[in-house]
């Protein structure tokens, strides 16, 4: 073991189960993203290198790591997800959104020395079934939040960092390869989650910004992440309303309008259409969460 592990001190922001049928996963995260596959299989887009994961993976992101995930079996993804720091630090607890700001837009130096190593690791069935058992137990504490949470989510949250680190440990991990075209669908992507909230946004504009013809950045889209352009712009627009209802202080107009979309009709209708539910449906039932 490196002598910097003796001073981990992780602290845990969020515990989650994500499952999706398509497109997962952000853009970026400000924070560690330690990420188990449950089920289903994945090509996940990291810095530029594609990597295919499947049920056992463990996968291993630091701070800033460009990402991007496409699901790639007919079965849903579901993956187990934990964001921390790797060092407590007071004003960083305060952060509970994983929006990133200006505030956020830095890292310390010692929040990257996992930034080396290969991001994927696969897991011994002995060692998925400490972890899932391990990552449960995190999940309650984490929604609980009873006295003396933090070191037990501490605690758990360095035995699943070991538990991918013992996967690596003299193994030579999968491979990734390199994605085609990657600098441009870089391009497309910040373009696309800076500008969402403009109705007007479309492929044209998308692709004089990324410096590459409409054509060829349509085909690098449906050839590498197997989508469209526009479906991904949809996706991020639906994705950003999604956190907005879960916020719960504004009204469904105000945020369609804010994602991009110029009437409430074509909001809900792409709404219903990505999530499987009309936007006041999703808002009764996140209210319903809040109470509990």
């Amino acid at each position: 073991m490196e002598t910097w592990m003796n001073e981990l001190s992780p602290w845990v922001r969020m515990v989650k189960i994500h499952k999706s049928v398509s497109l997962a996963g952000k853009w970026m995260d400000y924070d560690h993203v330690y990420t188990y596959i449950e089920q289903g299989e994945a090509e996940f887009f990291m810095d530029g290198i594609t990597y295919q994961v499947q049920e056992g993976d463990v996968l291993l992101m630091p701070p800033f790591l460009t990402h991007l995930i496409r699901s790639t079996s007919p079965e849903p993804l579901i993956q187990y997800i934990v964001h921390f720091d790797l060092f407590y630090e007071e004003q960083r607890s305060l952060w509970k959104d994983q929006s990133i700001t200006a505030e956020r837009n830095v890292v310390a130096p010692n929040e990257m020395p996992f930034s080396y190593k290969q991001p994927i690791a696969h897991l011994s069935a002995t060692d998925r079934m400490e972890l899932k058992k391990r990552f449960l137990i995190l999940h309650q504490e984490f929604l609980a939040q009873r006295p003396g949470y933090p070191l037990i989510t501490k605690a758990i949250c360095l035995e699943l960092l070991v538990l991918y680190l013992r996967a690596q440990a003299g193994v030579i991990g999968k491979e990734g390869k390199v994605t085609k075209g990657w600098v441009f669908i870089e391009n497309t992507i910040k373009y696309i989650n800076e500008n969402f909230a403009n109705p007007e946004l479309d492929n044209a504009s998308i692709s004089s910004y990324a410096g590459v013809s409409t054509n060829h950045l349509s085909f690098l889209f449906k050839d590498q992440l197997g989508m469209t352009i526009h479906q991904y712009l949809t996706h991020t627009r639906i994705e950003q309303a999604k956190i907005r209802i879960m916020a719960g202080d504004q009204t469904l107009t105000a945020i369609a309008e804010q994602v991009g979309y110029s009437s409430i009709y074509l909001f809900s209708r792409s709404f219903k259409a990505h999530v499987g539910v009309m936007p006041s449906m999703f808002m009764a039932m996140n209210a319903d969460i809040r109470k509990h």
